[in-house]
């Protein structure tokens, strides 16, 4: 194999990782990195939740778990989160590192366009840094608006564009999509962006489902 055939199989390899983390190196190297270098939008997204004490909350594609613990945090003894991620691995690391938090935290394998999760259960939702693995956008956020309560919010974060073309995996599986692409998503399934807010390298979107 040639070397730039190698670097084309690594590079290949890291997009699938980040996409679905899987193995040792998913577990204790992948989901390290996505809590350091998500810590920044995630916590911008908790923050534009405005999260309630004692509401129903959902982190959808939590990787390593950061958003997890800021939710629990939010929540309170009385509310519950929600964490649902493709990954079987990252749900399993999750369950671990929040064994104390069993009774507030309930964990899901499985994927944005099939939530498992009842309609109008959830008072909030973040998604941060996933929608480039998701091919159904119409379908992911009709799952979400299935699942918020009237009035109810979801908040994406996203990278920009600009940003994400000039890393040399996102040439392999990443679907790059312009805010404008998601805001439309948004709305074709009545969930209305309310709010644009920006992190270093990217967008938070905050929508609402209709109180209605």
């Amino acid at each position: 194999m040639t070397n730039r055939g190698v670097r084309g199989a690594l590079l290949a390899g890291t997009a699938r990782q980040l996409g679905n983390p899987h193995g040792l190196v998913g577990r204790y190297v992948v989901a390290n990195r996505l809590n350091r270098g998500n810590r920044e939008p995630v916590a911008a997204a908790v923050d534009a939740l405005a999260v309630a004490s004692g509401q129903t909350v959902a982190d959808i594609g939590f990787g390593g778990g950061i958003g997890l613990r800021l939710l629990l945090d939010k929540v309170g003894p009385r509310g519950a989160v929600h964490g649902v991620d493709i990954s079987p691995t990252m749900v399993d690391r999750a369950r671990r590192t929040f064994r104390a938090d069993a009774r507030r935290l309930t964990l899901h394998a499985g994927s944005i366009t099939a939530l498992p999760l009842p309609d109008n259960t959830v008072d909030g939702a973040i998604c941060v840094n996933t929608m480039y693995f998701v091919d159904d956008l119409d379908g992911a956020f009709a799952e979400v608006s299935r699942v918020l309560r009237p009035g109810g919010r979801l908040v994406i974060g996203i990278a920009d564009v600009s940003f994400l073309a000039k890393l040399p995996f996102t040439r392999y599986g990443f679907a790059l999509r312009d805010v404008e692409t998601y805001r439309g998503a948004l709305a074709g399934v009545g969930l209305v962006v309310t709010e644009h807010r920006t992190f270093s390298v990217g967008h938070l979107l905050v929508a609402e489902a209709d109180a209605a």
